[in-house]
């Protein structure tokens, strides 16, 4: 049976997140109803990260079988068409192996975070980025950041509702840099938690408003408390922007 693996991007402000959900339209549900008509085959993707309502993707990876094969660039046009008009565009189409799995096959998942650090809201970039007013340090949230790298426990970092068996993980990079009026938070790890990224931004801010210190954000994480997590951040300034395989 043929397998293939789509790179898809999307803005996830109209959507529930990737999953399915029974009420309200999500990003899985239109790629599939997408795949069934030019198909004719009812199918289930898998993808590589199920992200939440309003996060967006540039790179967010998925899989699915058919019972015939079908030109990949084909495949893509045809997605395309029928994903219209909602926001979502498939980036490339790959035939691959049987053993292909866009979760757990990936070595590595990258994601960026992006903050306005203005006083003036946006206009442009609504429902895509954080505003935040108040003037950030990022080279001080840089810093601090670094305490977050490595492998830790992250049970301050996750959700309540985080469903991963451990809190352990190994966190490759964690990097924040300024760009105009911009914020950027850029990490990769092979897996995250759920909200870790923008529980870690929320802390982060803490740390640029002058509020928290690189040692207040160390003893957040040591003491693997969800209550001593700051602020969750909203999920209009977060990307899915890579997924590595071998």
């Amino acid at each position: 049976m043929p397998r293939y693996k789509l790179t898809i991007e999307y803005d996830g402000t109209p959507f529930v997140g990737w999953q399915r959900q029974a009420d309200a339209m999500s990003i899985q549900e239109a790629l599939e109803e997408a795949i069934e008509k030019f198909s004719g085959e009812a199918v289930r993707t898998q993808t590589a990260g199920r992200t939440d309502a309003g996060v967006h993707a540039r790179g967010q990876v998925a899989h699915f079988d058919l019972t015939r094969a079908w030109d990949p660039f084909r495949i893509s046009e045809a997605l395309n068409y029928h994903l219209r008009p909602h926001p979502i565009a498939i980036l490339a189409c790959e035939d691959v192996g049987g053993d292909f799995e866009a979760r757990f096959s990936a070595t590595a998942r990258h994601y960026e975070y992006r903050i306005l650090n203005r006083r003036a809201r946006p206009a442009l970039e609504e429902h895509k980025v954080w505003h935040v007013p108040v003037p950030l340090d990022a080279e001080a949230m840089d810093r601090a950041a670094q305490v977050l790298v490595g492998r830790h426990d992250f049970t301050t970092f996750r959700s309540a509702q985080c469903q991963a068996n451990s809190p352990l993980r190994t966190l490759n990079r964690l990097n924040v840099t300024r760009e105009g009026d911009a914020i950027v938070i850029t990490t990769s790890a092979r897996s995250f938690l759920h909200h870790q990224v923008r529980s870690m931004t929320g802390s982060l801010k803490l740390v640029g408003e002058g509020r928290w210190s690189a040692d207040d954000l160390k003893e957040a994480l040591e003491a693997r408390d969800r209550a001593r997590c700051g602020p969750m951040a909203p999920a209009a300034g977060l990307y899915l922007m890579r997924v590595d395989y071998p």
